[in-house]
């Protein structure tokens, strides 16, 4: 089954949910958030579903964030992206049912925060996770109101301010992943994990994780959706994007 550039697979009750646009590295397109969206409505309508993996097609990247190419600067185009994108994140963690995250290369900006927002990442050795955002004038939202309650504040700041990569092996070590495994083995790893998870009783498994997500998507998710927007209009997004578009180092001004 296939929704816009997303392969869905439901396997012995796991939904397989590839973001398959490897030529691109998996970015969020509008093609990409349309089979994400649907694949997830898919996920809770099935009751043969118990649980979902969300990976990436290709060796190179699960998600290496927005699709800068197609970007605009126009402010109701950037208030209808920002809350789009994130209410598709905050989807993963509202779903009803286990998601792990199978990273299998670069997660970045909104990919990291994809993975961020499953249950569960298991990331291949090869994996790099990071939030480039800044480099391009503007912030990561999701990230900015959920990576302090993984890896603390001040890393989050760092994170989020120089948006330097990290390797999965740092990214085990400040919590972001649950295991790092061999590149060869991931979906292997993964799909081990999914089986176990969906043999267990299903009503308290989805109170669980209800309990342990209760209170996400509130006041500070809003407040992210409405400053993501302010952020594209201005003249350091317009300088970032343009010199990310013509492959240079931005100046920024302000």
């Amino acid at each position: 089954m296939r929704f816009g550039n997303v392969d869905f697979v439901n396997k012995e009750g796991v939904a397989w949910i590839t973001l398959d646009d490897p030529d691109r590295f998996n970015a969020r397109s509008p093609e990409i958030r349309q089979g994400l969206r649907e694949s997830l409505a898919q996920v809770e309508a099935d009751d043969s579903i118990r649980v979902a993996v969300l990976t990436g097609r290709g060796d190179k990247a699960f998600c290496a964030g927005g699709d800068i190419s197609r970007f605009s600067f126009e402010a109701h185009a950037a208030r209808k992206f920002s809350k789009e994108t994130l209410a598709l994140t905050h989807s993963l963690e509202a779903c009803s049912k286990p998601v792990i995250a199978a990273v299998n290369g670069l997660a970045l900006g909104g990919g990291f925060e994809l993975a961020m927002a499953c249950d569960f990442v298991i990331a291949s050795d090869r994996a790099q996770f990071g939030l480039p955002e800044i480099r391009l004038g503007l912030m990561p939202g999701f990230a900015v109101v959920r990576l302090h309650e993984i890896v603390g504040r001040s890393r989050a700041k760092e994170l989020a301010m120089l948006g330097e990569p990290i390797s999965a092996d740092e990214a085990l070590r400040l919590g972001v992943v649950l295991r790092v495994v061999p590149h060869a083995q991931l979906l292997e790893e993964a799909g081990a994990f999914a089986q176990k998870l969906a043999a267990k009783p299903r009503t308290a498994i989805s109170m669980i994780k209800g309990i342990f997500n209760r209170g996400l998507g509130g006041d500070e998710l809003q407040l992210a959706m409405e400053a993501m927007p302010v952020l594209f209009v201005t003249e350091d997004a317009r300088e970032g994007i343009t010199a990310f578009r013509e492959k240079r180092k931005p100046q920024f001004k302000t």
